[in-house]
């Protein structure tokens, strides 16, 4: 059995914060879609979406590089590598004046983001096991959550003051201290005796061996389902808020808010995580977000969008439901996968993130003058997340039959 570490509130923050270079960069974005587009010619409100997705896409592929290679070089060196390629994207963004750049400078920027994003849940469970590490991930995930909370305030700050680019800027000079703080504080979580020789077929081995664990290919398919539904209102909710129901000026806040109730769920799951355990949580979690969508989709079935106090009630028991999945899933599928932390964590990322793009996209491009659209994505991949819910209780029991 693998020794749990203590718990350390500097190693939470920092493993918070890596994963907060992604949230801002993504985040602080959102006020900006509209003067981007602007000045960068594009006439199609829908493409604003894309400058939201690709960095996820950019993410899914990231990892699936960067992962492997952590497994045979340690976490901190690879850290390290995808900061610089992230800075290499950023100076791309800011610098172009096509869109089709920007968009390439996007999907750089979510492969070197990939890097801190992965190598944060490596590390956690390098250090961590079972429904302790969901205690711990759950606890980063709600420092992390604030991010979102600040993020688009920030951004619409910034756009107020200077302009678009200046959230680029901010998103560096975060990274950097964030980085610093990295290599001053946090030792190698791998040690040496641990790794894995480096060879090419790692990719092919590992990527064969995390295939063997049912329960980690069921949660990362999960991941996937719910990831790719709130891709959906990431990349559409400036969309939704300012041109659906007229709020430009308040949509900071309502991001704000909505943001708070995901990490007001991950707080409790971080509190009742060990004693209920990971895999029930999350599974009434995601019976609760199924269940609140399809109650929106037969409510306003007629396509009208409803008061916005009503659409934002809806929208927090919903991401409630998300902070209570978010978090477990992540555990559980790397539960198992302890020998191969590095590839596990970006086999779970690439594949969650890379089924998560184009359901984001799909759905999306239906999200133009209602919500409705919306909340059917969440029913129909809600639905399939129960799904695979039963057919992994299925399979544990059978198994447990069997070695009876």
């Amino acid at each position: 059995m693998q020794k749990q570490a203590p718990f350390r509130l500097e190693f939470v923050a920092l493993m918070a914060s890596l994963m907060s270079i992604v949230a801002l960069s993504i985040d602080a974005l959102l006020p900006a879609l509209p003067e981007i587009s602007a000045s960068l010619g594009v006439t199609k409100v829908h493409d604003n979406q894309f400058l939201i997705t690709m960095i996820f896409l950019g993410i899914g592929f990231g990892q699936l590089v960067f992962g492997p290679l952590s497994d045979s070089f340690g976490r901190k060196a690879i850290v390290y590598i995808g900061f610089l390629l992230f800075i290499v994207a950023s100076i791309i963004c800011l610098t172009t004046k096509s869109f089709e750049m920007m968009l390439f400078g996007r999907v750089l920027q979510g492969i070197g983001l990939a890097s801190p994003r992965t190598m944060s849940i490596a590390m956690i469970r390098d250090s961590y096991h079972g429904d302790y590490m969901a205690k711990i991930v759950s606890i980063v995930v709600m420092v992390f959550i604030l991010v979102p909370v600040i993020a688009p305030t920030l951004g619409q700050l910034l756009l107020y003051w200077y302009d678009w680019k200046a959230i680029f800027y901010v998103n560096l000079g975060f990274g950097l201290l964030v980085m610093l703080w990295f290599w001053w504080r946090q030792d190698e979580t791998l040690a040496k005796q641990r790794r894995i020789p480096f060879r090419p077929s790692i990719f092919i081995t590992g990527t064969k061996a995390f295939f063997k664990f049912k329960d980690a290919v069921g949660y990362t398919l999960v991941s996937g389902f719910i990831t790719g539904s709130f891709i959906v209102y990431l990349s559409t909710s400036q969309q939704i808020f300012e041109q659906q129901y007229q709020l430009a000026e308040l949509f900071p806040f309502i991001f704000a808010s909505l943001a708070i109730s995901v990490g007001l769920s991950t707080y409790l799951n971080s509190r009742f995580v060990v004693r209920f355990g990971a895999r029930n949580i999350a599974f009434y979690a995601a019976l609760a977000y199924t269940l609140i969508s399809l109650l929106y989709v037969f409510l306003f079935i007629n396509g009208n969008n409803p008061g916005i106090g009503v659409l934002i009630s809806f929208f927090a028991f919903q991401f409630f439901a998300v902070g209570l999945l978010f978090g477990n899933l992540r555990a559980l599928a790397m539960e198992p996968l302890g020998h191969m932390a590095g590839i596990g964590a970006a086999l779970n990322g690439f594949i969650s993130t890379v089924m998560a793009v184009p359901i984001a996209n799909y759905i999306g491009s239906f999200v133009k003058t209602s919500v409705l659209p919306l909340f059917i994505g969440f029913s129909i991949f809600g639905l399939l997340s129960v799904l695979v819910f039963l057919r992994l209780n299925v399979i544990e029991r059978r198994a447990a039959q069997q070695t009876v």
